[in-house]
């Protein structure tokens, strides 16, 4: 594996001390934190899309194909990337010395890519397909990988990767389990009258 440049890793750090920079103008104020840590601890574990998807899954036995496919894909991201790709990478988390008001799980793993930025969007991407409700799934993915910059627990760098590896595992996903063709509505012909 090649090293990355001094110049390329320099610019790295000033996006990063950039992006946080920009978080700290939110970060302190009530409602952003709640937004922002509740986030962050419901991405803990994929939870959300857990939840998301099993809620999903009680819809139709389509959609319920759907749930699964997301369970059995954030299994396989989250062995992908927490036990194979964060171990070739071993970049610091950013520092935990700062006062947080909200209790927050302090990660054991590598800070590269953020795992919660890498299952949202892969789940997101498994979700979405033919559902009416996909940009709230985007959302929702986009506010939970934000969440891990916001915290202070990943690098803005970390959480951009993770997004792309998320969206890419979505869309191998989405292609290696396609779902049920959707039930065709046929419309009743009117009666006479």
């Amino acid at each position: 594996m090649r090293a990355i440049s001094k110049p390329a890793l320099e610019q790295i750090a000033a996006f990063d001390a950039r992006v946080d920079r920009a978080f700290d103008r939110l970060r302190g104020n009530p409602a952003s934190d709640r937004l922002f840590y509740g986030a962050s601890e419901l991405g803990d574990f994929s939870l959300v899309w857990l939840i998301i998807g099993a809620t999903r899954g009680l819809r139709s036995e389509r959609d319920w194909h759907a749930a699964a496919r997301v369970g059995v894909g954030l299994a396989i991201e989250s062995v992908l990337v927490n036990g194979l790709i964060k171990s070739l990478f071993r970049r610091t988390r950013p520092p935990w010395d700062h006062d947080r008001k909200i209790r927050l799980r302090r990660p054991r793993t590598s800070s590269f890519p953020s795992g919660h930025a890498t299952s949202a969007f892969s789940a997101a991407g498994l979700l979405a397909e033919d559902d009416v409700l996909w940009p709230l799934y985007y959302a929702i993915a986009v506010i939970v990988a934000s969440s891990r910059v916001y915290v202070k627990v990943h690098h803005a760098s970390d959480v951009v990767v993770g997004a792309a590896v998320g969206i890419a595992l979505g869309r191998i996903g989405r292609k290696l389990v396609p779902l049920p063709p959707a039930p065709h509505i046929v419309a009743e012909p009117e009666s006479p009258a």
